[in-house]
């Protein structure tokens, strides 16, 4: 009864599925399932995820083999989906870098899933996630110093230009003035620079150092603000 399922009411169809054992698809289904649910597992590692973005992952290879075993062996098929996605149009909000990468992890395993690789599928997620793990969990693409933003407050009637720049040049590896801005009604100026420390643990000297030159107004030191993460 099962194996009825597997063809098509339409008589004679050209596609791997035909040929394919209802116990043989579950296994492939089966191991979609896991392998999707490794997949998400690689992404939420010492990530920001929401739950609808996890699920959806997991359940990538699952959806992506069906596609892979309906259009395997048939041409007009393949071509017609082909056409489909690139009718689709994305209206979500772009994704970070990991979170592109996860989905391309995902559409692989599909891909291996569908053909009948399970193997391949389970060697290549184990990879993927090994490297992952090392690649987090070591230094690797890490700032030796994370970014900095500095905010100084100064007199209107103080001339800025260079005033700082001995000091910042003694503690900063980096530094640039990215904003001038006037506060408390233009009686004060505050000056906005991005910098990168060279070494930690040097914040407290440098607010003191740069307290003896604005007059001990307000200054800040903060982390700089980092962009969404995009391919």
């Amino acid at each position: 009864m099962l194996e009825s399922t597997f063809s098509s009411v339409f008589g004679s169809a050209e596609s791997l599925v035909g040929a394919v054992s209802a116990a043989d698809f579950l296994l492939c289904c089966a191991a979609s399932v896991v392998l999707g649910m490794a997949c998400a597992a690689v992404y939420m590692f010492r990530h920001n995820y929401s739950k609808n973005f996890v699920v959806t992952l997991a359940l990538l290879p699952l959806i992506v083999q069906m596609v892979i075993t309906l259009v395997n062996g048939n041409l007009g098929a393949g071509i017609a989906v082909m056409g489909v996605f690139n009718l689709v149009r994305f209206r979500s909000i772009p994704g970070s870098a990991k979170d592109i990468g996860s989905v391309f992890l995902a559409m692989a395993v599909g891909l291996a899933t569908g053909m009948g690789f399970l193997g391949l599928a389970v060697v290549f997620t184990l990879v993927v996630a090994v490297v992952n793990l090392l690649f987090v969990l070591t230094p690797f693409g890490r700032p030796h110093e994370p970014g900095k933003m500095l905010k100084i407050t100064i007199p209107e009637d103080l001339e800025y230009d260079g005033i700082f720049d001995g000091v910042l040049a003694r503690y900063a590896s980096e530094a640039e003035l990215t904003e001038v801005t006037t506060t408390n009604m233009g009686s004060l100026f505050q000056l906005t620079y991005a910098l990168r420390l060279r070494e930690p643990g040097l914040e407290k000297a440098l607010i003191d150092e740069l307290r003896c030159l604005n007059g001990n107004l307000k200054i800040s030191l903060g982390v700089m603000p980092q962009g969404r993460e995009t391919l």
